[in-house]
């Protein structure tokens, strides 16, 4: 499953790159300086849980805790609802999609927490597998 993350992360972190460089450029005309600024957010918090997806892609071969994968999957949960919550907003004005956004903050803190939570001194390292190449 920690594949999954990392191919989850690395697709977060395009689109947030792609979305980013779409809000800087071809909606800087077209969206009020508030509407930008709330799609801007969503993209920096897209890329923020893009790099965490990641580092729990690399902690869940290391440490067998099924809090490294509950915070995966809150992260997901998290830039899916929160930064697509941002987004819908700011392209559409529709204010009532801010109010499902705070929801998609709290499955962000909760993965943080769990990460934290899962690196506690409770923590057991992985075992490597018989087919795992050490160089």
């Amino acid at each position: 499953m920690h594949r999954t993350f990392l191919q989850l992360g690395a697709l977060f972190g395009l689109l947030s790159v792609a979305l980013g460089a779409m809000g800087a450029h071809a909606l800087r005309d077209r969206l009020t300086p508030q509407d930008l600024t709330t799609f801007e957010t969503a993209a920096r918090y897209q890329m923020y849980h893009a790099l965490a997806l990641l580092a729990v892609a690399l902690l869940a071969g290391r440490v067998e805790d099924k809090r490294v994968f509950a915070a995966g999957w809150c992260f997901v949960a998290g830039v899916l609802v929160f930064s697509g919550s941002l987004y819908a907003l700011a392209l559409t004005g529709v204010k009532a999609l801010g109010a499902i956004t705070p929801l998609g903050g709290v499955a962000f803190m909760a993965g943080w927490g769990l990460l934290a939570l899962a690196s506690g001194a409770g923590a057991h390292r992985a075992q490597p597998h018989a087919d795992t190449k050490h160089d």
